[in-house]
């Protein structure tokens, strides 16, 4: 099914409606090992240029429902089997996935989406809580990630939540300096592929509310030498939120692009707190597919980094944070507007 139009851009005024939670959740990184022969469900999006993975958990569970009788489900869960999302890479050993992925992704003339997640200190320690042990285990992780992707087109959005947790508070002041050494030693490193984009995580709208507080950080952090930043990662946020928010921060950087996720801010914001609104909200639908037609100068890509249908946690019954939640997948896919 292709991909639906970028939607028009709201006036940067738009008041945000939702604020993001000081200390998000984000998917437990690791790739899937790939189907094989039949089980390999998925189609390339042809209006695309990212890998789509035919070993997804949305791929077999398409496989799966098919094999039961479930065939509309699994007609539309294709709305997420078929399109690509983002690979975390493994905190204990990124290569392998990587390299599977990168064969993959070589063979078929298309663009590796990956999220690096893995610094000292993730998430201060909220669920799914971890992280590399300390700097030099970190730089020893992000050299195997780059080293993983080598000459491969690939797409990174680099530490989601990092530079936002500084600025809110909840990294500690002594772990400040080490978190922005390392996410700019990050950013070098991840560079010197020749077709390696990195983009740094900022957080998202209602977040830290003034985007002009990330300007310094994001600097310090290597953004000059990056290709942007990256908003709404795991988040819910509409469109015309993010876009307003970006614009903003973007003119606060000297006029940096940057990506959007847009896996699961297909409907209005998400009603609640800031904790609530987080954590597996009712009702969200599929957004934006992804692709790099945005229509918009400063948008380089809508992405899918959380991959849809994986939990927040287990709030509203769901099971631990980045585990395959096929209920909430398919409620995604039928909402979905394309």
């Amino acid at each position: 099914m292709p991909p639906v139009a970028a939607r028009p851009a709201a006036v940067l005024g738009l008041l945000l409606l939702v604020a993001a939670p000081a200390c998000t959740t984000a998917p437990e990184p690791g790739p899937r090992p790939p189907a094989a022969g039949p089980e390999a469900a998925a189609a390339p999006d042809g209006t695309s240029p990212f890998w789509v993975d035919p070993g997804s958990e949305a791929a077999r569970q398409v496989t799966a429902w098919e094999a039961t009788g479930r065939y509309d489900d699994a007609q539309a869960l294709r709305r997420i089997a078929e399109r690509p999302v983002a690979l975390w890479g493994r905190p204990d050993d990124p290569g392998p996935g990587i390299r599977r992925a990168r064969a993959g992704a070589k063979a078929a003339g298309r663009t590796l989406v990956l999220a690096a997640h893995n610094l000292p200190h993730r998430d201060c320690g909220k669920p799914p809580a971890g992280g590399a042990a300390d700097a030099g285990a970190y730089r020893r992780w992000i050299g195997a990630f780059a080293d993983a992707i080598g000459d491969a087109r690939a797409l990174v959005v680099l530490e989601p939540h990092a530079v936002a947790h500084t600025v809110d508070g909840c990294v500690r002041a002594g772990q400040r300096a080490e978190r922005y050494r390392l996410l700019s030693e990050a950013v070098d490193r991840l560079k010197k592929n020749r077709h390696t984009k990195v983009y740094l995580d900022a957080g998202g709208p209602g977040w830290v509310r003034d985007p002009a507080d990330l300007a310094g950080p994001l600097r310090e952090a290597g953004l000059d030498r990056a290709d942007g930043f990256a908003l709404n990662v795991s988040g819910y946020q509409p469109d015309a939120a993010v876009r307003a928010y970006g614009a903003e921060l973007s003119r606060a950087v000297g006029g940096r692009h940057f990506v959007v996720d847009t896996g699961r801010n297909g409907t209005e914001p998400p009603p609640g707190d800031s904790a609530q609104a987080a954590c597996n909200p009712p009702g969200r639908a599929l957004g934006i597919p992804p692709t790099d037609r945005t229509g918009d100068p400063l948008v380089d890509a809508y992405l899918w980094v959380k991959r849809p249908g994986e939990s927040d946690g287990t709030c509203r019954g769901g099971p631990a944070a980045g585990t395959w939640w096929p209920e909430q997948a398919l409620g995604l896919a039928h909402r979905a507007h394309d």
